[in-house]
């Protein structure tokens, strides 16, 4: 047999070529290999297609669910209950949002909306009232919110992951200091509902421990988005986070006792530098748009009471709440500048609204309404008398000595705002001026809101601060007086003598003062035994009632004959407090000090501050001061009078200073008794505060009419009423 074909295997029938057994072994496995494959090409392909429908009905499910849920929020009930929030909010949005987040590998705009109205109604849920159950979810969400905005809470990041983890942690706090989160404004809603007084705010419903979780997550959430950056204003990178300031200064620092509301463990936080510095920098810079929207904004949710108080009388009370401390100073690293110039600029725009649609119009429309009872009239008036009790208050800090002090050591020392360099009008610099227009306002809004004990307060601290009315008075000396103007004692004596030595029958009049020593000595003893000042120097500068025209120039001050209109508003500010004060200390200063001792000034001093008061007093009178200008001319008419009857008791002004300002414009004697005449039957009693005219200056500065004037005057127009009387004096 052939050795070739032994091997030889037959297959297929005779036709078919034969084949050795190791070709037909490797055939059969590689057409097992081929089936293997294609069995499982097709097991891949099947479940390709399964992924992949499985992939777009997910989509089209979670693009139907989102539509729905976006339909659904729009057109939501005002009643949130914890149910609602977690089947009907919390479980779709997480789905869509997941799904369709990791199908397109970031965030879409359409996302980020959705985001935005889960997080309103998350905040939202703060306001809410209800039972155990939504306290517990609110929580949860703002604990949630918390974690998301620190970095350090996220435990699972690695190194390549940080910076991407940094980047979402910024966007979703610039977003939440951004006015579309509106997440100041759910703070402020939650806030002004809780009690003044904390430790009071218990509730049946409401565990103490769970309430005062949610205020501090509340603040916490308030304050995050000041952290995230040293708020360089001059770069253009957080441009965008100087919103979140400005919601902070509009919706939280305008609540109603907001500093009284909060826990105190959460106070000293709300003082930080890091918070007040950018809020005082964002309110310069911005503060004409930031008090048009307090203005604007809405009190319709508050009590009638509360409403006597604007928004900017609440935001100037809180800052004055947060930038001194609990103790007897201001708090630590306080931009102090700044501080001045906001608590300046607000207490201004307070005054301001008082004047046009404030409270005391509301009070006469309400006397005003026949309709209303008188006990619905008494009740209401009682409200707010309580309320400005109260709300005075929170302005106790600006009358400790203490807060003056500092303030005037700051301006001595010359201290820098940084806060403030940024914007051209104030140059970041404390200075005199700016301290006087401070308390100036203090004193205006204690004669407002504090009738019953007025701007006593105030007039105190700076009656006897050492050493403050010295400061206003040297700025009022280089404002008023020309730099070698300065009134002296030697120069006026010698003009006075020798224009008296030039009148006839001057020997005489000496002669016949001489006769009089022995009784001056007389009084003088007296006065030493009683403890009362000696009489001031004799001037003698008017012989049978003639007043020395050379000698009364001396005490003309031509930079006042404009008053008020004519100065400008820092002297005017100067004036108005230094005549408050000074009237005041002037109640309770004796003789001796004001004579002998020559405390807080010289005589030399006070003959210039009377010849400033004596033509500042007339000048305004002749003129329009409008309702503006009535504190300065209140308070002027005031100190000049208390001047006026010191020299009286003890001569130390020359009689023709207090007749110097009427020199050039003095009306004759028939003019005046007419026009007081008709003045007086005319005005009413409103009327008669704020118009000035030729008849208050009869009535207010007599004293600036020679002898036989004023007498003839006084006798026209007091002495006899009838009017053909006072033709006949004509």
């Amino acid at each position: 047999m052939d050795p070739y074909n032994k091997h030889q295997v037959s297959l297929r029938g005779a036709s078919t070529k034969e084949i050795s057994r190791e070709a037909l072994l490797e055939k059969v496995s590689q057409e097992r290999e081929l089936r293997n494959y294609a069995r499982r090409a097709t097991a891949s392909a099947i479940f390709i297609q399964s992924v992949w429908r499985r992939y777009s009905v997910t989509k089209k499910v979670a693009v139907q669910l989102q539509e729905e849920w976006v339909a659904l929020v729009n057109c939501h009930a005002s009643l949130i209950t914890g149910s609602w929030i977690s089947s009907v909010i919390l479980r779709p949005f997480l789905f869509f949002v997941t799904c369709l987040s990791t199908q397109h590998q970031k965030i879409q705009t359409r996302d980020i909306d959705c985001m935005q109205k889960c997080f309103k109604i998350l905040l939202d849920s703060i306001n809410s009232s209800g039972s155990q159950c939504i306290v517990g979810l609110t929580i949860l969400a703002l604990r949630f919110l918390v974690v998301l905005t620190d970095l350090k809470g996220w435990k699972s990041l690695s190194n390549d992951m940080l910076r991407d983890a940094d980047t979402a942690m910024k966007n979703l706090l610039w977003f939440m200091g951004s006015c579309n989160s509106h997440l100041y404004m759910s703070i402020r809603r939650y806030i002004d509902k809780l009690d003044i007084t904390y430790s009071s705010q218990i509730n049946s419903t409401v565990e103490t421990d769970e309430r005062f979780l949610i205020t501090a997550s509340a603040v916490t959430l308030a304050l995050r988005p000041f952290h995230i950056t040293n708020f360089d204003v001059s770069s253009i990178g957080q441009l965008d986070m100087c919103c979140a300031a400005e919601q902070y200064c509009l919706c939280l620092l305008t609540i109603p006792w907001f500093i009284q509301r909060l826990p105190a463990f959460l106070v000293p936080a709300l003082k930080h530098q890091s918070i007040l510095s950018p809020c005082f920098q964002i309110f310069l810079i911005r503060r004409y748009k930031m008090l048009s929207e307090m203005l604007k904004m809405d009190q319709s949710d508050r009590h009638d009471s509360q409403k006597a108080i604007p928004p900017i009388g609440w935001a100037l009370t809180n800052i004055i709440c947060l930038a001194t401390g609990s103790e007897n100073g201001f708090v630590d690293t306080l931009d102090h500048p700044s501080y001045v110039q906001v608590v300046i600029t607000l207490a201004e725009n307070l005054l301001a609204w008082v004047d046009n649609v404030g409270w005391v119009k509301e009070k006469k429309d309400l006397q005003g309404n026949v309709g209303t009872s008188a006990a619905g009239i008494d009740a209401v008036l009682h409200d707010n008398e309580s309320l400005n009790i109260t709300y005075m208050e929170l302005f106790r800090p600006v009358c400790q000595q203490w807060h003056l002090m500092k303030l005037l050591e700051i301006a001595k020392t010359g201290a820098i705002s940084c806060a403030a360099a940024n914007d051209k009008k104030y140059l970041g610099k404390l200075e005199l001026l700016d301290i006087a227009y401070f308390y100036s306002y203090m004193l205006r809004i204690f004669s407002v809101f504090n009738p019953m004990v007025g701007s006593l307060p105030v007039l105190n601290l700076l009656s006897f601060t050492p050493g403050y009315l010295l400061n206003l008075w040297g700025e009022l000396e280089n404002s008023i007086f020309p730099e070698n103007g300065h009134i002296a004692e030697d120069n006026c004596l010698r003009t006075s003598k020798s224009s008296v030595n030039k009148k006839d029958g001057i020997l005489d009049k000496r002669q016949k003062q001489t006769s009089k020593d022995g009784a001056n000595k007389l009084v003088y003893a007296l006065h030493k035994f009683t403890g009362k000042s000696q009489a001031g120097p004799n001037y003698t500068d008017t012989v049978d009632g003639q007043v020395d025209e050379e000698s009364s120039d001396v005490w003309t001050i031509e930079s006042l004959r404009y008053v008020p209109q004519g100065i400008s508003k820092d002297l005017s500010c100067l004036l108005h407090l230094f005549c408050a004060a000074y009237s005041h200390l002037l109640l309770v200063l004796d003789d001796i000090e004001f004579y002998e001792k020559q405390v807080p000034f010289t005589l030399e001093q006070q003959r210039r501050i009377a010849a400033m008061l004596n033509t500042l007093v007339y000048n305004g009178l002749n003129h329009d001061t409008g309702h503006q200008n009535r504190p300065l001319m209140d308070s002027a008419i005031r100190c000049l009078h208390m001047m006026y009857e010191r020299d009286c008791r003890h001569q130390f002004c020359p009689p023709v200073l207090w007749l110097s300002p009427a020199k050039r414009s003095r009306p004759p004697i028939a003019v005046a008794a007419r026009t007081h005449e008709v003045l007086s039957a005319n005005m009413r009693s409103d009327e008669s505060l704020t118009v000035s005219s030729l008849g208050s200056v009869v009535t207010t500065t007599p004293h600036v009419f020679p002898f036989e004037e004023s007498r003839e005057l006084s006798f026209c127009v007091f002495a006899d009423t009838d009017p053909a009387h006072v033709r006949k004096c004509a």
